[in-house]
């Protein structure tokens, strides 16, 4: 095997484990919680970065418990990996798995062709495969993440622990000066099952209980002074389900959706993160005290899953107050589709047969040698995505974000464009994408993994 150079970042290889912190339980009695970790981080230098991963089932200490997990170098929350527009990443995959497995780099606008992000490779059993990314000089900055894409093996090795972040650096250019050196976190969204002492990799319940964790961690400690203002990498890189998330009592104000910088900044009190999205927000700070961070309960519909409210971490307002910032009010400047001429208007259909488990996009179930979508270089297309389900589905693309236009004919703010989209049961969203820079052949589908992995997915072909 080549060598492989790791660079990690001058803040440090492997976080240090941060100690405990003493709090108070709503009935007045002292709890230990930890404080929320961060994955070590692996940055470029000189414009290129070299990364080894060894994918492997390792057993993993998870909420107190030994677990065996699928990991990125021994890790169930492995190494986030960090770049600038421009750069190189060189990275080898070693597969120490028993069934195939690849790598999927989710969100870039790069080749899908080759050794880069190319998810019809199957690395085998004890392979290594060397990968090259060649990121262009204008990728939007902003929260990817990388995982597993082996159809159809992906629920499985995602589930069980195959996903890690990247960022893209720049987010910072679009911010006014008083907000260009703020803490950072990232609050990487992952569950798990833990049966016969192991994340079960088959037969998986998504409606079965399930415990949610921050970075790995169950309920962790995330600290900030009344008034500061931080940045917040909110990514869900789990398989199947869904999160809602709310900081009770604040507003999540949004900079960036699917690593694309907005273009007027928005804020909620509540963010809804199917499979696959993120989300950069700005927090500010609650008054002295503790905050729960949630998911609420939520419900993606009759034949769907039904998950109850869960605390993903409590945040701890302490300290010196600061006066909270003014926020922008724009940010980035952004393509609006609306005004290009359309080459062609599709509709994409997903159904699914619930008495057979089987997923279907326009009727047909993946086909891996199948042109599902024939699309012209340097066009914008219209697509009317259908859901005929009593189900939600999770609409994501490889390479070209979209910009939403409507749902359920309703118009949708123009605020920039995404990669993922939740699907309403019995509704339809429009969307429009311009095929830019790259030839080849990639997917759409249903990120809610266990339907692509039966069916749920079909392929993209860009052409001169």
């Amino acid at each position: 095997m080549a060598a492989v150079i790791v660079m990690v970042s001058g803040c440090g290889g492997s976080m240090p484990r941060q100690p405990a912190a003493a709090m108070l339980s709503p009935t007045g009695t002292a709890t230990t919680q930890a404080l929320l970790r961060e994955p070590r981080q692996l940055v470029s230098r000189g414009k290129t970065l070299h990364v080894g991963l060894v994918v492997e089932m390792r057993t993993v200490e998870l909420g107190g418990q030994r677990v065996r997990a699928l990991t990125y170098n021994g890790d169930y929350m492995p190494p986030t990996i960090r770049l600038r527009p421009g750069d190189r990443l060189d990275l080898t995959l070693v597969n120490k798995l028993p069934e195939y497995t690849n790598l999927h780099t989710h969100g870039w606008h790069v080749s899908p062709s080759g050794n880069s992000d190319n998810i019809y490779l199957h690395i085998m059993p004890g392979q290594t495969f060397h990968y090259s990314y060649q990121l262009p000089t204008d990728l939007a900055p902003g929260t990817y993440w990388y995982h597993s894409h082996g159809h159809p093996l992906s629920e499985g090795q995602v589930f069980a622990g195959l996903s890690g972040a990247i960022v893209i650096d720049g987010l910072d250019r679009y911010m006014p000066p008083s907000l260009r050196n703020i803490t950072e976190r990232l609050v990487a969204l992952k569950d798990f099952q833990v049966k016969a002492g192991a994340i079960p990799t088959t037969n998986i319940d998504s409606n079965a209980p399930t415990t949610r964790t921050v970075n790995g961690q169950i309920n962790p400690i995330m600290n900030i002074r009344p008034g500061e203002t931080q940045l917040w990498r909110l990514a869900n890189i789990g398989a199947d389900i869904a999160y809602n998330v709310q900081l009770q009592g604040s507003r999540l104000t949004v900079v960036a959706q699917d690593a694309n910088p907005v273009t007027r900044v928005w804020g909620d009190e509540t963010l809804f993160m199917p499979p696959g999205s993120r989300f950069d927000v700005l927090v500010q700070g609650p008054p002295e005290g503790s905050t729960r961070l949630i998911t609420t309960a939520y419900s993606t519909g009759p034949e769907g899953d039904s998950y109850p409210e869960t605390t993903l971490a409590t945040v701890v307002s302490s300290g010196q107050p600061m006066t909270p910032a003014a926020l922008p009010a724009t940010f980035a400047s952004f393509d609006d589709l609306s005004k290009d001429p359309i080459a062609q208007r599709r509709t994409i259909t997903f159904s699914q047969n619930d008495q057979t488990n089987e997923f279907y996009i326009n009727g047909k179930q993946f086909d891996v040698n199948r042109i599902d979508v024939r699309a012209k270089l340097n066009t914008t297309e219209e697509w009317t995505v259908r859901n005929v389900a009593d189900e939600q589905h999770t609409f994501h693309i490889h390479v070209n974000d979209f910009q939403l236009m409507s749902v359920n004919g309703k118009p949708y703010p123009f605020r920039g464009w995404q990669d993922t989209v939740q699907l309403p049961t019995r509704g339809e969203v429009v969307i429009r994408m311009r095929f830019l820079n790259y030839l080849g052949k990639y997917p759409l589908h249903c990120h809610i993994l266990n339907h692509e992995d039966r069916g749920m997915m079909a392929n993209v072909e860009v052409v001169r």
